[in-house]
């Protein structure tokens, strides 16, 4: 792996772990925040309704007749009102009322009255004068159904005794406790946590356009800096103007490559250099041979050069051909005609169209499926892509060879195989054979093809959502190299 994927990756990483970091501890604390609020909320209600009660205590006595007719109002109210994403319809407020002993004198919900709640770690420590809160399930072992509940004392002054009014002191005789489920506010906790992680979804891909294209200026500085500090060891002595002009020259050349990489110009160059390297073997043959055709030759001699020429022609011609039609697929990024295409009626048909080629060198083609496959294609560029493998496996197989098109399926794929009986791919070239203008020369000529049709294959196996390989045939069934073209299957 280069240097460049190395930081790159590595500042994925860096941020990958940074976001997720962030995200777990805000998501896990969103939980806690809302029942700070909710509890807090809940103090102040507890403190209220603790004080309507004291309004109506009797001699030392709670009357909780008020209190009943307040909740069972408020449960009948009908409202629609929307917070957000959440919508509320109902009073989900529940509340309690405790004598001086932790009986339950009054409970909004019907189902506590005359119970002793006095162990109650909300009414235990209300009924001290100190803060009580606690939160409980009404179904064990079911967490949706927890229940916060606050509880404030119920204090009455008796001004047979002394002066002063309810709420600022006296003694103590029962406690005020409200209650609300965590399930009304664990709404907006769940909505809180999507937001959140949608928000670091759009963030994570956003830092992965950016870190893209901050590679292409932020990573080569690193070997900028590495190339200037080799340069400034090797200086005998300290020269500050060579040394500033040197870096200035680095920092032009990295800003020149920053440029050309973001409008794609190393990507062209590589493609004029390659096709310029390949293209210089056959006009260096035509020059040749045009030169020796000025000279005095036999005819025979005449007619062998001008073959030559054409010949070479013929091959620049076919390499420019298949170049502009392997650009024009890498920039196609989705297939414009797509249809259900049937493998083994295909299979068979270019085995019966190959056979005039292949009966020229005695060579036998079968078919063997398992069974019939139908993929979603476009039917020219399958087509295409496999008959550059079968046309490959023709040129590679000896006289009286034998080549296998096969089918199968595993699982949601279709698997095709050509499969011939040739030399097989050198251990040194098995890491090339995708790679453009990359060809071997053939058994029966020696000659070497224009190295494009394997990378035509590969990019139409990706637009096919696929992938092929090229390997050798396992040592257990003789020599050969197999070709493999996985496509995904057409739903059914």
């Amino acid at each position: 792996m280069s240097k460049r994927s190395r930081i790159f990756l590595g500042l994925l990483l860096i941020y990958a772990v940074g976001i997720a970091f962030v995200l777990y501890r805000v998501v896990s604390d969103l939980d806690p925040r809302y029942r700070e609020s909710a509890e807090e909320s809940l103090v102040e209600t507890s403190q209220l309704l603790a004080t309507l009660v004291e309004q109506d205590v009797r001699d030392g006595v709670i009357d909780t007749a008020h209190m009943e007719l307040l909740f069972r109002s408020a449960y009948a109210r009908e409202f629609d009102v929307q917070i957000f994403s959440v919508k509320k319809t109902h009073v989900e407020l529940r509340a309690y009322v405790t004598d001086r002993h932790g009986t339950v004198v009054f409970d909004s919900t019907g189902q506590s009255v005359g119970k002793d709640f006095s162990q109650w770690r909300d009414v235990m420590l209300a009924l001290k004068g100190e803060y009580g809160a606690r939160t409980s399930l009404d179904i064990p072992g079911d967490a949706n159904s927890a229940v916060m509940y606050v509880a404030a004392p119920v204090r009455w002054i008796n001004t047979a005794n002394g002066t002063g009014t309810t709420g600022g002191g006296g003694e103590i005789i029962g406690t005020l406790t409200v209650g609300k489920p965590v399930q009304s506010f664990g709404q907006f906790v769940v909505a809180a946590r999507s937001r959140t992680l949608y928000a670091g979804f759009l963030s994570v891909l956003a830092v992965l356009v950016l870190a893209v294209t901050v590679s292409v200026w932020l990573v080569r500085p690193f070997g900028l800096i590495s190339d200037y500090a080799h340069y400034v060891k090797a200086q005998q002595g300290f020269h500050p103007l060579r040394l500033l002009r040197r870096a200035w020259d680095l920092v032009r050349a990295a800003y020149d490559e920053m440029r050309d990489a973001l409008a794609g110009r190393n990507y062209v160059a590589d493609y004029v250099q390659t096709l310029t390297h390949e293209v210089k073997s056959p006009l260096s043959a035509i020059r040749g041979a045009a030169e020796l055709l000025e000279e005095p030759m036999e005819e025979a001699q005449r007619q062998q050069f001008l073959g030559n020429i054409q010949r070479e022609t013929q091959r620049i011609q076919e390499m420019v051909d298949r170049m502009m039609e392997l650009t024009a697929l890498e920039t196609r990024r989705v297939l414009d005609n797509v249809q259900r295409v049937a493998l083994l009626p295909l299979l068979e048909e270019l085995a019966c169209a190959s056979q005039g080629v292949a009966a020229q060198r005695h060579i036998r083609l079968t078919v063997q499926a398992q069974a019939d496959a139908t993929v979603e294609a476009d039917p020219f560029l399958l087509r295409r892509g496999l008959s550059n493998l079968l046309d490959n496996a023709l040129d590679f197989s000896p006289e009286g060879g034998l080549i296998e098109l096969g089918l199968r399926l595993d699982k949601h794929w279709a698997c095709i195989t050509v499969c011939d009986q040739g030399p097989g791919i050198p251990a040194y070239a098995q890491d090339k054979v995708f790679e453009k203008f990359y060809s071997l020369a053939r058994p029966h000529s020696k000659k070497k093809s224009t190295g494009l049709g394997l990378s035509f294959v590969k990019e139409i196996a990706a637009l096919h959502r696929g992938r092929v390989e090229l390997g050798n045939r396992p040592a257990a069934q003789g020599s050969g190299a197999l070709a493999t073209l996985w496509l995904r299957l057409a739903p059914a």
